[in-house]
């Protein structure tokens, strides 16, 4: 009889449009993208997903994870990240969703201003090939040096044609950077480590990147579970307009909604 019940219950959730939980393991980097993930999974719960959230203090290892099993997916990087990735390690993952954009900065505990910079002042800059090329193209883009056009997006020191200043680049671990201006005549940071050292985009750095840059976040899932009904669910709530709302009240412009 008690077997007859629940499966009653079962059938009359089922027609009644309620979904059964799922629980989902999401890799995000520290800071912001830790932040956001934790308001998405109040909305996510609200939907049947339990999100339990994993943090990473590095670059690399969150999609190794995610190809690996070991997460559902991953929230951390920009698109261009995502396909070097993909493209030197064979990952089969791909993007379902935007999420935000971080604008990169650059940030000085010498000068106020890139035009400050000493003859052969060193700038540290991320040594991973996206984040790296990127920073040389905001550098760029504030007149302090020129790149080659044909290098795109992977950009580096070795693609710089002009470079009136002799500027030295110091390619370190992204998450070592915001320690590095110790050192540095400047840095340029991403957001996430940037927020995380306690360093404010908008007030504490000395150039940032325009709102055009190409490097949106993305979600990343495993291709083989892209069409799985989570992963729709996963998205709903990261969209939701109250994640937006958070976003921009927490970071007044520090980080921006890129949906």
């Amino acid at each position: 009889m008690k077997k007859l019940t629940l499966l009653a219950a079962f059938a009359a959730a089922l027609s009644a449009g309620t979904a059964l939980a799922e629980d989902i393991k999401v890799g995000v980097s520290v800071g912001e993208h830790a932040e956001i993930m934790e308001k998405v999974k109040e909305v996510a719960a609200e939907k049947g997903l339990n999100i339990d959230i994993v943090e990473f203090s590095d670059y690399v290892v969150p999609n190794q994870a995610l190809n690996d099993g070991d997460l559902n997916a991953n929230s951390f990087q920009h698109q261009p990240y995502l396909d070097n990735q993909i493209a030197d390690r064979g990952f089969k993952i791909e993007s379902v969703a935007k999420t935000i954009t971080t604008p990169m900065g650059v940030y000085s505990k010498k000068v106020k201003n890139l035009d400050e910079l000493e003859d052969g002042a060193t700038v540290g800059i991320p040594n991973d090939p996206t984040n790296g090329g990127r920073a040389l193209l905001v550098l760029q883009a504030h007149g302090l040096i020129k790149v080659n056009p044909e290098a795109g997006l992977k950009a580096t020191p070795a693609d710089v044609t002009e470079n009136p200043k002799n500027i030295q680049f110091a390619e370190l671990d992204a998450a070592q950077l915001p320690r590095s201006l110790d050192d540095t005549a400047a840095s340029v940071i991403n957001t996430n480590y940037a927020l995380d050292a306690g360093l404010n985009p908008n007030t504490e750095s000395i150039a940032i990147e325009g709102k055009e840059s190409p490097y949106a976040n993305v979600i990343a899932v495993r291709t083989e579970d892209k069409n799985a009904p989570w992963v729709q669910t996963l998205v709903d709530a990261y969209h939701d307009e109250s994640i937006k709302s958070f976003i921009n009240e927490r970071y007044q412009g520090a980080v921006i909604p890129s949906w």
